[in-house]
């Protein structure tokens, strides 16, 4: 991921920044409508009949623009929308600022990213990994004797830490659930998977402020607001201490399904900010989130935030 720094003084603030290496691209962006339209579409994914109306402009002048940013690389196809007499087509863009870099010999700064955030302390600290990501076995075990589907989860959450991680911690850096022994369990953990599928996460589901109910098909329950989640696509992140060891904590994306897991790593990844802003206690984290298909083609592409 490539950064803008702002230097503010006090404090620097980063952009995701788009690196352009054709300079001629950065013509497309020119023209006073072409900007704005891009502007927009970093604030908000959306499509050229929305755009015309918000911008007051003639729609195929809008689909002129879209047709130029998306040759050039600068937006992308992000979904679309059945409306009234056809299907619109959703443009995005996943970046803040766009730069071009003259030199590659840059000037080296602290690292950047999550391991500054409080929701991500300590499982990253001082651009270091410090801690193990638990998967449940794919095989058949534990007292239910279930096997585990949302393991290959731990790669998107590996790759989004990743991006903040300067210092490789000592290998493994995941870890069976099968294979976790007693002292691991006072250690720093990420959890992926629910109780029935990931032993770690059952022996910690008495705990959590947002559980796993066995009596009643592991719906997701909040001792919180005292609310039931029974759709598959339903994840609880919890953030909390761990209670083998209130030194360290664990972080837990336990879904409904497996299906459900993918729904917490995506809120997580695509909705970090979100998901810290709207969280009153920045040391602590309980949230339930749903997973949504707004393209029709059966995967999850978007989240909703159930509490």
């Amino acid at each position: 991921m490539e950064y803008l720094i702002e230097d503010l003084g006090k404090k620097n603030i980063a952009y995701k920044s788009l690196v352009v290496k054709n300079p001629s691209i950065l013509g497309t962006l020119s023209n006073n409508l072409g900007l704005k339209i891009l502007k927009e579409l970093a604030g908000k994914p959306s499509c050229a009949m929305d755009l015309a109306r918000k911008l007051k402009e003639h729609e195929q002048k809008i689909y002129y623009h879209i047709r130029n940013l998306e040759k050039n690389g600068l937006i992308k196809l992000v979904g679309t929308e059945e409306r009234t007499g056809g299907t619109a087509k959703i443009y995005g863009v996943d970046y803040q600022a766009v730069s071009l870099k003259l030199i590659e010999e840059g000037q080296e700064i602290p690292n950047i990213g999550l391991e500054e955030n409080e929701l991500l302390k300590p499982f990253v600290e001082n651009g270091k990994l410090n801690c193990k990501i638990v998967v449940g076995s794919p095989y058949p075990h534990g007292k239910f004797n279930a096997s585990a589907r949302d393991d290959h989860y731990a790669i998107d959450i590996a790759f989004f830490i990743g991006n903040f991680v300067k210092k490789l911690a000592e290998s493994p850096f995941h870890i069976l659930d099968t294979e976790i022994r007693e002292s691991d369990l006072k250690k720093n953990l990420i959890l992926i998977g629910g109780a029935k599928v990931n032993v770690i996460t059952y022996k910690l589901n008495k705990y959590l402020p947002i559980y796993f109910n066995e009596k009643n098909e592991w719906d997701i329950t909040s001792k919180i607001t005292k609310k039931v989640y029974t759709y598959d696509y339903d994840c609880t992140i919890i953030k909390m201490k761990n209670p083998f060891n209130k030194e360290n904590e664990i972080l837990v994306f336990g879904g409904k399904r497996s299906i459900g897991t993918g729904s917490g790593i995506l809120a997580f990844t695509k909705y970090f900010n979100k998901l810290m802003s709207e969280n009153g206690d920045k040391k602590n984290v309980a949230k339930v989130v749903t997973g949504l298909d707004k393209n029709g083609d059966g995967r999850i592409d978007d989240i909703e935030f159930l509490e």
